[in-house]
């Protein structure tokens, strides 16, 4: 099951292998997350769609309209799309293990993929 949103951040990137995006920018990522398992509960779904919209949508407004150069999160880190994808996997993973989705739900792990633009993303797997 998959949900998505998107996110708009500003950033830069060290290191002469990314040419001009060495200089502070702009960039909005759409963001999918999805959720994989092994059965669907008694409902006959993986898990509610709109309760991992919702936690989706919390874990990337934590990010949204922020310079990610200054969020202690990514303090000496290179904040690049598969940077970006593996941190909002971990965030999905910790609000899955606290009970966003609801208790006991059947979600074995997930994959999350920023789309930089239409010909160029990163994804991220983790499981749970």
């Amino acid at each position: 099951m998959t949900v998505r949103d998107h996110m708009m951040v500003a950033h830069s990137l060290a290191g002469e292998v990314f040419g001009p995006a060495q200089q502070l920018h702009g960039a909005t990522f759409v963001v999918d997350a999805t959720l994989r398992g092994e059965h669907l509960d008694d409902d006959g779904i993986l898990v509610d769609i709109g309760r991992a919209t919702e936690l989706l949508r919390s874990v990337v407004g934590e990010l949204s309209y922020r310079n990610l150069d200054e969020e202690p999160a990514f303090a000496g880190a290179n904040t690049t799309t598969e940077v970006l994808a593996r941190h909002v996997a971990d965030r999905l993973a910790a609000g899955i293990r606290a009970g966003a989705l609801g208790p006991a739900v059947p979600v074995t792990g997930l994959v999350v993929t920023l789309h930089e633009s239409h010909v160029a993303w990163a994804s991220y797997e983790r499981s749970l």
